[in-house]
This record gives C-alpha cells, structure tokens and sequence, in this order.
C-alpha cells in the first residue's frame, strides 16, 4: 500500500510518499510524477520520511523520473530516508543520480543550485 500527495511551489514539486514503493504501487508514483511534470514541473522532491522500503521497481520508477527531470533542465531530490531505505539508494549507486538530502530545506537549495 503506498499513498502520494502532491504540493506545488513555483516550479517545484514536492511528493511525499507514505508507505512502500515496490512492483505494486509504482504505477501510482510514475502517475504522479507524470502529472507533475506534464504540468511542467522539472525540480521533483521525494519527502520519503513514511517510506519504509523501496524495491528494485521503485528504484527505476525514482531513476525514470531523474532522467527526465534532468533532461528537461531540473532535478530530483530525496530528503526523509530512513536507514532501511538509505542503505538501499547508496549500495545501488544512486547517490550518484539524485541528491540525498537531510531535508526539505536542503532538497530545495539543492534544486537551485
């Protein structure tokens, strides 16, 4: 079971996932990531502080989403991870594709840099 809710600011989206984001729930994050994006938003944060594992399927659904951000110009930043999850992103690589974050704040100033 996972739960999105989406808040805009200016040209910066904020999703803040509650639950697992695995091969059962991608569907609904690539949805609203897509409505996001196709609402021209390109700066993406993940607020991932109720997100207590992310599968391989979730990892190419956040990588996905950081390409085409970066292609058009933004970014994708992760703040809120919980050990389980953090230890996921970096021994996947992933530190070297998104930013992680200690928190909003800090996601936001790293999607203006």
């Amino acid at each position: 079971m996972m739960e999105v809710n989406t808040a805009l600011d200016g040209d910066v989206a904020v999703l803040h996932i509650v639950g697992r984001i695995d091969g059962t729930t991608t569907n609904r994050l690539d949805q609203a990531i897509a409505t996001v994006m196709d609402g021209g938003n390109r700066r993406i944060i993940f607020d991932l502080t109720e997100v207590d594992y992310v599968s391989s399927a979730g990892l190419r659904t956040i990588l996905m989403a950081a390409k085409r951000a970066n292609a058009g110009g933004g970014g994708i930043a992760l703040f809120g991870l919980q050990p389980a999850v953090e230890e996921i992103m970096t021994t996947s690589g992933f530190t070297s594709i998104v930013e992680l974050c200690a928190s909003e704040s800090d996601a936001r100033a790293q999607l203006q840099a």
